[in-house]
């Protein structure tokens, strides 16, 4: 394994640009350094440049040579069209694109490296203590709990960063290896990991790729950095009952952001921690042992009945709230199933007597010639400025003091906003406004407080592989988005991967940062999901076409997924939010009648 080089080390490399070797360039600075000896091997860069160096090198050797100060650090490389690490070798000449922290994918690979220099830091202070890595929080950051006992203390915290930052000092590497599944196996029963033996338990192949740093073993899921150099950017800092691991996000790789005040997030994770413990399913390894036992049907059953209850439980606080809010606001990101949630919570409401009326925000779109565009010239539908905010708050107005209002409807085809229909609401009516802007305060600034309710819906998931391997959220969302845009639209797996990056970045811009806006959050993760999901998703990812940015992201999923055992999802109710995913939805065509 080789050391990271520091920035006054020669380079055996040469650089061409146009097919001609720049040997001025290479003289006239000392990062070049021409060495016409043995074996020697190129790589192509996506600019045009190719670099030449020794055949077996790293990749991360030859990459270095393009490090610029305070550029996004190179942490991997898309070779041959497959995401690799730096330690990668290169033995033929190559297409290489260097992969930064301001990437998805290189962010991944930095916070992965970042949670195992934690749990090693971890384990060599506190061996008798077992460490969680629970779930994301915003502002880039895992919230992290010691099991067993009460939360570090700030002096405990500082000790374990000092530690971290002295392992991040002495620039110790990642050492990655396959091992026969027994044998890893065997190590982690005597570590007494017993959430990784029972994961592993159920793992077709016969070998583990595991890492070794500094004498600590674990397997992450994913790749990592070649040592613990280049993670310089980090800190911990306390949270709740226990403490926040906070890294850079993609926009600003370099920096730490402070942590915001995220009390009804860690609410809802909290409440959804103890919905597993009422399953009794902590994990992936848990969840498979009761698919493997037949206990499907009642781990399906179990999760939708708590969905219905905290439903149930948010129409009555609805209901028994004085005076009783008019204007219902629900907002999350895509793929939360916010659609389904709504239609059942209008069920729930007018079993406690209130009478829901649902308006649609898309109609009060401005014409398409007024819509603001983003940084790069596209029309960015999802600014709270592409919505006709003044008709929409006067038009709400009207209808809460029982005027007759006519509602916009937007033709989206031609881009221009026509007439609706004409309503008035009935006496004690309450209208249901879904929309992303529901939880912005510029969407209704002049709109009493005391007539709205805000509802958060996102799948906030918290099941995870093992202690140290997370389930993320996004890729619960993403997967449950290409199961239905292949049904529903007749996307490929490929087309809905190339737009999630744009979802992505307006959920960051319009949603998340108003998330903690709400009376309450709903968490629309079912533990059982993606176990559900598989075998639809399964066979989509593998159309992924080979060679493309897309099948990196497919092939990252289908490795994730193999994880987890297949459920028919025959047994799924047909009032799931599942449903609005997979098909079948007994609420797909319910309206409520109106007069």
């Amino acid at each position: 394994m080789s050391k990271r080089r520091g920035k006054g080390d020669k380079i055996p490399l040469r650089i061409f640009s146009t097919g001609e070797i720049t040997t001025n360039d290479m003289t006239n600075n000392p990062q070049f350094s021409f060495v016409p000896s043995s074996p020697s091997v190129l790589i192509f860069l996506p600019d045009g440049r190719s670099l030449c160096g020794p055949r077996g090198a790293p990749v991360g050797d030859f990459l270095k040579i393009l490090e610029q100060e305070g550029a996004a650090p190179i942490v991997g490389a898309v070779i041959n069209g497959e995401l690799r690490e730096l330690t990668y070798p290169i033995q033929l000449e190559s297409q290489v694109c260097p992969v930064t922290m301001a990437e998805a994918d290189g962010m991944r690979i930095y916070r992965r490296s970042l949670t195992f220099l934690l749990d090693a830091a971890f384990r060599e202070l506190y061996p008798r203590m077992t460490l969680t890595v629970d779930h994301s929080v915003s502002s880039g950051g895992y919230f992290c709990q010691v099991v067993g006992r009460g939360p570090l203390a700030q002096p405990e915290l500082e000790h374990l960063e000092e530690r971290m930052r002295a392992m991040v000092a002495a620039d110790k590497p990642f050492t990655r290896m396959h091992v026969p599944l027994s044998q890893a196996i065997e190590y982690f029963k005597r570590e007494g990991l017993h959430e990784q033996v029972r994961l592993l338990s159920h793992r077709k192949k016969d070998y583990l790729t595991i890492y070794n740093l500094d004498g600590h073993y674990d397997y992450h899921h994913g790749y990592m950095v070649p040592s613990t150099g280049y993670l310089r950017w980090f800190a911990l800092a306390l949270l709740e009952d226990g403490f926040a691991l906070c890294f850079p996000r993609r926009h600003a790789p370099t920096q730490i952001l402070p942590l915001p005040d995220l009390p009804k997030l860690l609410t809802t994770f909290r409440q959804y921690g103890d919905w597993l413990e009422r399953l009794n399913i902590g994990d992936v390894g848990a969840l498979n042992d009761a698919i493997q036992s037949s206990r499907s049907r009642e781990i399906i059953l179990v999760s939708e009945a708590l969905h219905e209850q905290l439903i149930s439980d948010i129409a009555h606080m609805i209901a028994e709230r004085q005076p009783r809010p008019r204007i219902i606001l629900i907002a999350g990101p895509s793929c939360s199933g916010k659609t389904t949630f709504s239609k059942r919570l209008s069920v729930q409401l007018l079993a406690c007597g209130v009478s829901p009326f649902p308006l649609e925000m898309d109609h009060y779109f401005v014409d398409r010639e007024s819509t603001p565009r983003d940084e790069n010239g596209n029309l960015d539908f999802e600014s709270i400025d592409a919505l006709d905010r003044q008709r929409l708050s006067l038009d709400l107005k009207k209808l809460i003091a029982g005027e007759a209002v006519q509602l916009p409807r937007y033709d989206f085809i031609s881009g221009t906003s026509g007439s609706g229909e004409v309503i008035q609401l009935k006496n004690g009516e309450s209208i249901i406004l879904e929309g992303i802007h529901g939880l912005n305060p510029n969407l209704l600034p002049d709109i009493p407080s005391e007539n709205t309710f805000r509802i958060y819906v996102s799948a906030l998931t918290q099941i995870n592989l093992d202690r140290h391997n997370r389930v993320s959220t996004t890729d619960t969302r993403l997967i449950r988005r290409i199961v239905r845009d292949a049904r529903e639209r007749g996307y490929t797996a490929q087309q809905t991967i190339t737009r999630w990056e744009s979802v992505r970045r307006g959920e960051k811009r319009y949603i998340f940062p108003y998330q903690e806006n709400c009376e309450i959050m709903f968490n629309s993760a079912l533990v059982y999901e993606l176990a559900a999901l598989k075998p639809l998703v399964e066979p989509l990812l593998r159309q992924v076409p080979h060679g493309t940015p897309e099948h990196i992201e497919a092939k990252r999923l289908l490795a994730f997924l193999e994880w987890f055992l297949p459920l028919d999802s025959s047994a799924v109710p047909d009032n799931s939010i599942l449903r609005e995913f997979i098909g079948d939805s007994i609420l797909s065509n319910f309206k409520l009648w109106h007069a």
